[in-house]
């Protein structure tokens, strides 16, 4: 069967460096101008664009590009973009172990709100910030393509990353940083690891060693949402994953999900996303 194509650090690097790359976006769209289609990355991957036309998608979500735009995607999700004109920015792709013998703390990128699960990644930056990080940017680039030190690129793409950090705003960080907020990473986190076996606000509650009527109240006070539509919602990211692969049928699909048949996949399917999985697939490789 044929799987999303994931591409690999040194598929798409051009330079020296393979676990690493920091460059100019026009420069990089020449050398992988063929890159359109929908895939995934196995290392993360973060944009700025200062001039362009055209969109992006990640996992489904279509983003029109602006200048001062920002986008930061994990390994694992779903990308393809369709640009317009002359693109100008900058891009940066590093792998998942590229910070793991500087940094004491092994997940530490997962605790940063730019790549949190249940925030989109996508931001703006204002005149003064982006010509701040367009600057650092630029060093970043000049270090990528001399003969730098390790240490010294990774130490700066980290202030970078903690520069934007600081900039961005997610969605649910309004009330600060508190107990709570770190239930809801723990809850994303967990839904990402056993979204196919679990499907119940009860059994997340229970790893947590919470109350299902606690994990429900923290969901619809900070995000919007019940704990039962924020898993409903993971499933149906993964089941969009696999609809544009052509090659799984909606049986084969329904049972890598877990589901009893493939009956109540599509009526689960259709309740979320208001049509078939069916209408999708065509709607997606027209």
């Amino acid at each position: 069967m044929r799987k999303i194509p994931v591409l690999e650090q040194c598929t798409v690097s051009y330079l020296d460096d393979k676990h690493f790359l920091a460059d100019h976006l026009s420069y990089y769209l020449q050398k992988n101008h063929d890159l359109v289609f929908p895939h995934r990355h196995n290392f993360y991957q973060l944009l700025i664009f200062t001039s362009g036309n055209g969109f992006h998608e990640i996992d489904f979500k279509r983003y029109e590009i602006t200048p001062g735009q920002v986008y930061l995607m994990g390994p694992g999700q779903v990308h393809s973009w369709m640009f317009e004109g002359e693109i100008t920015g900058y891009i940066i792709n590093f792998d998942v172990d590229y910070f793991k013998s500087l940094l004491l703390q092994s997940n530490y990128l997962d605790a940063l709100n730019l790549f949190s699960s249940n925030n989109d990644g996508v931001f703006e930056l204002n005149e003064k910030d982006l010509l701040e990080i367009s600057a650092l940017m630029n060093q970043l680039v000049a270090l990528n393509v001399g003969y730098s030190t390790l240490d010294l690129k990774r130490s700066l793409l980290l202030y970078i990353l903690l520069k934007l950090e600081e900039i961005y705003v997610p969605t649910f960080a309004t009330k600060g940083v508190d107990y709570q907020l770190v239930l809801l990473k723990n809850f994303h986190a967990l839904i990402d690891l056993h979204y196919k076996q679990y499907h119940l606000p009860k059994d997340y509650a229970n790893l947590l060693y919470i109350t299902p009527n606690h994990l429900n109240a923290v969901c619809k006070e900070y995000l919007g949402l019940q704990a039962g539509e924020i898993i409903r919602n993971r499933m149906l990211l993964e089941a969009k994953r696999l609809l544009i692969l052509p090659d799984w049928s909606i049986t084969q699909i329904a049972y890598e999900l877990n589901f009893n048949d493939n009956s109540y996949f599509s009526k689960f399917f259709k309740k979320i996303a208001g049509f078939t999985p069916e209408e999708f697939r065509k709607s997606q490789w027209k």
